[in-house]
């Protein structure tokens, strides 16, 4: 049952672009910013528990509502929850929205609109340089694709509707750590703190299917260069688990797309096509990723 809501909640989160805005669910931003405050007057205990409790409080909700109904959770009735969570699991928005915005703004020559499209999508500091901040934008596609499809998919196959949401909210308790922590008037070793253990958490959450992601890079995008990325030793041992995946998917990544400078090509243009390109790559990962659930579903119905 889970991998039929799956195969249907992923149709209806390519079709359902106008409700994308129902998922950013700002209003639990309070509740987490509540929970630091909280957890700022325990400072003798680890950040990592009050991070945990926090992401607990936040899955209660949807763990209450699948065991209240408790038996009478089958067939249609689990098929439409399991449906709705994942919708609200997913994204908050989708990579390819993100990047028709980046590509517009390019080919609008408006510099803040570049900047604000290229932030929404790396989630962090932009380079300045264009050729550094194209680099950027590629690496962080197949970054949030991970973060915002593929990891969530991983867990909702895996362990089920409750398992993906737990997941979600690990991410957004990450981004608002992060938010937080970036702050001028966030407190210097309480925010850092917190902020690292949400990024532990969400890395440890996120560690198995950023290698699932990165081998999926690989197999639909150019393999050779995927896989010899793949096998490069890092120079960043000192990187939390975090990091790691995310050069990973990033090295790996790009590396799948294997783009090469055109002639007479303009940064405007060398910007849109490896945008287009890395988010190209996602969605035919996603379709083997389609595929394999797909057929994993007939073998389960025929057996």
């Amino acid at each position: 049952m889970n991998l039929i809501a799956l195969l249907i909640g992923l149709v209806i989160e390519r079709l359902a672009t106008q409700w994308f805005h129902w998922r950013r669910m700002r209003w639990l931003d309070r509740i987490i910013d509540f929970g630091f405050r909280q957890a700022g007057r325990v400072a003798n205990w680890p950040p990592l528990i009050p991070v945990i409790l926090l992401a607990a409080l936040l899955v209660l909700p949807v763990f209450a509502v699948i065991f209240s109904l408790g038996g009478t959770l089958s067939g249609f009735t689990y098929l439409i929850l399991a449906i709705v969570v994942l919708f609200f699991s997913l994204g908050p928005k989708d990579v390819g929205e993100e990047v028709d915005e980046y590509c517009k703004a390019l080919e609008s020559g408006d510099e803040e609109a570049i900047h604000n499209a290229a932030k929404q999508i790396v989630e962090g500091d932009v380079p300045e340089d264009a050729r550094e901040r194209i680099g950027a934008v590629e690496e962080a596609i197949c970054v949030q694709a991970n973060n915002h499809l593929f990891a969530i998919v991983f867990w909702f196959v895996l362990l089920g509707p409750l398992a993906a949401w737990a997941y979600r909210v690990t991410d957004l308790i990450r981004g608002r750590a992060v938010f937080n922590a970036g702050r001028a008037e966030a407190s210097e070793g309480d925010g850092d703190l917190l902020r690292d253990a949400a990024i532990s958490l969400h890395g440890w959450l996120a560690w198995i299917p950023a290698r699932l992601t990165a081998v999926g890079y690989a197999t639909a995008g150019h393999f050779d260069e995927a896989i010899s990325a793949m096998r490069a030793p890092t120079e960043q041992r000192d990187a939390t688990i975090s990091e790691h995946s995310e050069y990973l998917l990033a090295r790996v990544g790009t590396a799948a797309l294997a783009l090469v400078d055109k002639p007479d090509e303009s940064i405007t243009e060398r910007g849109v096509r490896g945008a287009i390109a890395a988010n190209q790559l996602v969605f035919r990962l996603l379709i083997i990723w389609a595929v394999i659930i797909s057929a994993m579903t007939l073998y389960g119905l025929t057996r």
